[in-house]
């Protein structure tokens, strides 16, 4: 079990050190969502989770920040500062603000924040009096709860529940402005892209097996699968990269169901993805190859931010509502 805790921390600090060299480097200064160049934006992010998962997780977090607080006037980043989004809103402790002493105060537990002990700032939601709010916060003030991520999948990207205790916040944005955004759904879609960078690299082992040795037909087979559905998965970022620099203020309302459908589409080819490997290879690989086996396990993590059934759920109702062409 030490063995497992100093393994864990030993990535953590090395996934934290990279993080930090890739905001120093300027290799996050990305194309702001519905700029005319989504697409490439979303790359960036397949290929740092092509590589390792909690490195993208940690990316995408700070730029999707970056883009937050761009898009609702809030104070901007400064040079090396490193942010991350805290907006999980799960069952269990939560976060309240309150207004005292010409300030707001923020106090209560959040769960779910990566980059708890390597962002300098975040955004945070929490309930205020007059509603759900964004608050900006600096993370030195705040404390991290030890061991509160028991996972192996997603363990270096210093994802751990955060205490609060009457934390000084400054607000961003109106009252339910973080969800009431044009940007929160072309956000949401983006993670979509880590998902399928993930299965990317989940799919390079076999791939990689396939030119080395006569793996079978039926491997070959589970290849040939998995090459069409991570290009159809390409195809659907794509066309929604594209759909979304057409229309970056969501005039026509379409966000939601956009991002509902490439999520849904690519999680679904991600599970499929890790299946025919597993199925292709068998557990050899699991077993020997750490990097492949961590790769999984974060993958499998990563794609529970999909809501399932509970998010189908929700795209068929907007479906039912509005009507679809097939």
């Amino acid at each position: 079990m030490n063995g497992e805790k100093q393994g864990s921390s030993a990535r953590y600090g090395e996934v934290g050190g990279e993080f930090v060299a890739a905001v120093k480097s300027g290799r996050l200064e990305l194309p702001l969502p519905g700029a005319g160049r989504t697409m490439q934006r979303w790359e960036a992010f397949a290929s740092l989770a092509q590589r390792d998962l909690s490195l993208a997780r940690l990316c995408e977090g700070h730029a999707d920040a970056v883009a937050i607080l761009a898009e609702l006037d809030g104070p901007g980043p400064s040079p090396d500062s490193r942010w991350g989004v805290w907006a999980a809103q799960p069952p269990g402790p939560s976060l309240t603000a309150t207004f005292e002493g010409g300030g707001w105060r923020l106090r209560g537990t959040k769960q779910y924040c990566s980059g708890a002990r390597v962002c300098t700032h975040a955004l945070v939601t929490a309930e205020a009096p007059d509603g759900p709010r964004l608050f900006a916060v600096a993370v030195e003030a705040l404390e991290p709860v030890a061991d509160s991520w028991g996972a192996t999948g997603m363990a270096a990207s210093d994802t751990l529940d955060v205490f609060f205790d009457a934390v000084r916040a400054e607000p961003v944005g109106p009252v339910g402005g973080y969800v009431e955004r044009p940007g929160f759904h072309h956000g949401g879609a983006g993670v979509a892209a880590c998902w399928y960078g993930g299965a990317r690299g989940v799919a390079e082992t076999l791939l990689v097996a396939a030119g080395e040795r006569d793996v079978g037909p039926h491997a070959l087979a589970h290849l040939g699968a998995t090459d069409v559905a991570l290009r159809t998965a390409r195809a659907a970022l794509k066309e929604a990269a594209d759909e979304i620099d057409a229309d970056p203020h969501d005039l026509k309302d379409a966000g939601r169901l956009r991002s509902l459908r490439l999520k849904a589409l690519v999680e679904a080819v991600s599970t499929d993805v890790m299946g025919r490997v597993g199925r292709a290879l068998g557990a050899g690989p699991l077993a020997r190859d750490r990097a492949h086996g961590r790769r999984v396990a974060d993958l499998t993590v990563y794609l529970r931010q999909h809501h399932a059934e509970r998010d189908l759920a929700a795209l068929g109702a907007l479906i039912a509502e509005q009507g679809t062409v097939w």
